[in-house]
């Protein structure tokens, strides 16, 4: 029998010492600004944030519900306060380029005054420019000016109707214009009396007709100079007075924005086209014509008004924009379209910002997985990192699906840190298939996944449950309930000598634990109540364990707890399901018989085998060939399933129990079936540790406990994994009661002395497992030789037959 002693149940769970907390409850502790042992990711961070150089955007990376973004947002809510708020942007129209928007920059505020300052000047130009063209001195001055090309006009005319007048013509002026006609008298010469009239007198009149005609179209040429004339000085006329009336408005503007030239050269721009739309703001409705008269009060005066973009107003220090739906419109900006009468029109008041723009001058975090997953974002935002600026175009532009006319934004120089949040997997890939991202994200911190476990570290723990208390208003804890979530802590880690960093299961058991205080009226959360929130998480995820233990003690899964078998061990199997997992034992079986050295992998031969329990099971053939058959063959067939699985079976935990199940086979021991047995195994025999060390443990002992626990039964693990243990009370109680083992081995010959009861070796002892193991592969050698010997003289006699 064995001497290896079962581990003592101080082993089995490394209770927190409460004796080192000085509080009574966590609101006696000050809130925790950082992290516990994050301190590599948030001097990473610190460096990302601070350096301003091109490409030192920052990769946060770490598991999901590790608190990344939390933390990250509070590194930077303390540095953005200190920063100056950058400048605001607007889009303001281009009178020469209609179809190319101007981008002005303003500092922070002055955006706003600047929108709301040409919204101003447009209502003051509507009203002050027809009430100008209204009044009495301008009416005047037209009216003279009317005047006097009226006295040309008709001094022009008279003269050649005067000297007409001379050579018995008369000028007749007519709704078509003007003609000549002979005279008689004062009066027009009728027909008749023309018809009368001399040859010679008829000739003349003609001649003098053709010199008047000659002098007509002289005086009308000189006339419509001269209404050329007059429509240039009312045009300049115009201009003097909207200069006199609306000129002080825009020069007010103007020294107000004197230290801005693009302002005072858009103002310039607004000025002169101020000008030349008079009539626009005359007449509003006369510009217009047909339907659009019907449906149109007034006409389109945006072009003088600002799209302030990105305004910065009200903000303090650089802006922080996480964009929770990173689309490529959403990311980079877009151009919205209207209806109007069956057609989708556009102007510049239709830009609208994306979150490179918000966050420009300060920062943008991004959740890696979203942005990847949007089609055409991350081009997008490699595109805007390489190249400085934000250049807003539709997707149809870029990618040539449309042809049709749409603005192209004067594109807005970038000046943010971009900050992507992602798990480690995702962070290695793009380093590896995008040269661009190496370039891009300079900057990598890696959040750990836990941190030691340490009087300090559990200070700091009790802390963090503090302020998760306060930040979300809920009772304080006990210095016991901080013992027990750092318990669990420990267990989450699969480590007694870890803590684990999944900030979200934490603040979900504190939440819980809180929801118990209160229904029980209680002001301080206790230990019991942490408990009871554990054991109902567990309770709602823990369905399918109740269906596959139910399976195995209604006996449709052969699992034995007690008795002897030869070439059958109990393994145990974890399952994951979601967050919750568990474990249940699972029987594993081996065949030994005469053959020419192959192991035959039962679950890999049918594909239900993973590549790394595949490698356990060659490992294990070499270490029996190294051990058994070093110089001679090895004349075994074998065979090794997991019976009653009929799904994939993946790892190398079970090769410990696979090696037992077969030497028990080739040895003829029955192994006690009272055990369960956990570990992988390398070639020389030493037993490796493996995961979820605490669910298979419990596992089996949830299976023994209900059958009855008889004081034979335990689990046989890796020494290595006797600092994971953080087993449940009631293991830790049944083997302080000597009902249950556990039992750490470092070889697989402690595993084997333990299920057979029988010691191993040396071969030459008498009786030990390594002699009958030798002895059965003597006589299968024996046997394979003799087989060999008559299959050779069957082969000579038939070829003897076939010579003769």
């Amino acid at each position: 029998m064995s001497q290896i002693p079962p581990l003592s149940p101080d082993r089995l769970y490394r209770a927190c010492d409460t004796g080192h907390f000085t509080f009574t409850t966590t609101a006696e502790l000050d809130d925790l600004s950082e992290g516990i042992g994050q301190m590599r990711a948030i001097d990473a961070a610190h460096f990302g944030i601070g350096m301003r150089h091109a490409g030192y955007n920052l990769y946060v990376m770490g598991p999901p519900g590790s608190g990344k973004r939390y933390l990250v947002r509070q590194l930077l809510d303390q540095r953005v306060g200190q920063e100056a708020k950058p400048a605001d942007w607007c889009y303001v129209h281009n009178f020469s380029q209609p179809h190319k928007p101007r981008a002005i920059h303003l500092p922070a505020g002055m955006g706003a005054r600047f929108h709301a300052d040409m919204q101003q000047l447009v209502a003051e130009l509507q009203a002050t420019i027809p009430a100008v063209f209204e009044g009495e001195e301008y009416r005047r001055r037209l009216a003279q000016i009317d005047e006097e090309y009226g006295e040309r006009q008709t001094q022009a005319f008279g003269a050649v109707g005067d000297e007409a007048v001379k050579h018995g013509i008369v000028l007749l002026r007519t709704p078509n214009g003007f003609s000549f006609a002979p005279a008689k008298g004062d009066e027009v010469m009728n027909p008749d009396d023309y018809d009368k009239l001399p040859p010679e007198e008829k000739t003349r009149i003609e001649q003098e007709i053709g010199n008047l005609q000659a002098q007509l179209e002289k005086a009308i040429r000189q006339v419509q100079q001269w209404r050329r004339e007059r429509i240039e000085r009312v045009r300049k006329l115009n201009e003097e007075v909207v200069l006199f009336a609306v000129g002080h408005l825009i020069d007010d503007l103007r020294r107000d924005y004197a230290d801005y030239p693009m302002v005072c050269d858009y103002l310039n721009e607004v000025q002169q086209n101020v000008i030349e739309s008079i009539d626009e703001f005359r007449h509003p409705k006369e510009r217009l014509s047909g339907l659009a008269a019907l449906t149109s009060e007034m006409p389109d005066f945006s072009r003088f008004q600002v799209n302030l973009l990105v305004g910065r107003d009200g903000t303090q220090g650089a802006p922080v924009v996480y964009e929770d739906h990173p689309t490529y419109q959403n990311l980079i900006g877009r151009v919205e379209h209207v209806a109007q009468l069956g057609a989708l029109v556009t102007n510049f008041m239709l830009i609208k910002p994306g979150a490179l723009h918000q966050a420009n001058g300060g920062y943008l975090l991004l959740d890696a997985i979203k942005l990847l997953t949007q089609p055409f974002s991350w081009e997008g935002l490699k595109r805007a990192l390489s190249t400085h600026e934000i250049r807003i175009e539709s997707l149809g532009q870029m990618y040539s699906l449309v042809s049709t006319v749409s603005l192209e934004p004067e594109p807005i120089p970038l000046d943010a840190k971009v900050i992507l949040i992602g798990n480690r997997m995702l962070y290695y890939l793009l380093a590896q298939y995008d040269p661009e991202f190496g370039e891009l994200f300079k900057v990598a911190a890696d959040f750990e996944d836990e941190v030691a476990r340490s009087a300090d570290n559990d200070l700091l723990y009790a802390r963090l449950i503090g302020t998760m208390a306060r930040r979300e208003k809920l009772q304080p804890f006990d210095r016991d309930a901080v013992a027990r979530v750092i318990e669990h802590s420990a267990r989450r880690a699969e480590d007694a000598e870890k803590l684990s960093t999944h900030m979200q299961s934490l603040a979900d058991l504190v939440r819980e634990a809180d929801y118990r205080a209160a229904q029980d009226r209680r002001e301080v959360v206790t230990r019991a109540d942490v408990e009871r929130a554990i054991e109902a998480q567990i309770r709602r995820a823990d369905r399918l364990r109740e269906r596959s233990h139910e399976a195995i003690l209604r006996g449709i899964l052969h699992i034995d707890t007690d008795g002897e078998r030869v070439g059958q061990v109990n393994g145990l199997s974890v399952f994951q399901l979601g967050d919750f997992s568990f474990a249940q034992p699972s029987r594993i079986t081996a065949n030994t018989r005469l053959g020419d050295g192959e192991l035959l992998d039962i679950q890999r031969e049918v594909k239900l085998g993973g590549s790394i329990h595949s490698k356990g099971v060659l490992i294990l053939a070499s270490f029996l060939a190294s051990r058994y058959a070093a110089e001679q063959p090895l004349s075994l067939g074998a065979s090794l399933v997991f019976e009653q699985t009929y799904g994939q079976v993946e790892g190398d935990s079970a090769s410990v129990a696979e090696l037992c199940a077969l030497l028990s086979s080739l040895a003829n021991a029955p192994i006690r079936q009272s055990l369960a047995v956990t570990g992988s195994v390398d070639q020389f025999g030493r037993v490796q540790a493996i995961g979820a060390v605490n669910e298979k443990i419990e596992g089996y002992f949830d299976i023994c406990r209900q059958r009855g626990l008889t004081g034979s039964q335990g689990v046989l693990i890796p020494a290595s994994n006797v600092a994971h243990l953080m087993l449940r009370r009631d293991v830790v109680e049944a083997a302080a009661a000597g009902q249950f083992h556990i039992y750490a081995v470092e070889t697989v010959d402690e595993a084997l002395e333990l299920l057979t009861g029988i010691p191993v070796g040396p071969p030459e002892t008498e009786g030990s497992l390594d002699q009958r193991v030798a002895q059965r592969l003597k006589r299968l050698a024996e046997l394979r030789r003799k087989y060999a010997k008559k299959a050779e003289s069957a082969s000579g006699a038939r070829q003897e037959n076939d010579d003769e």
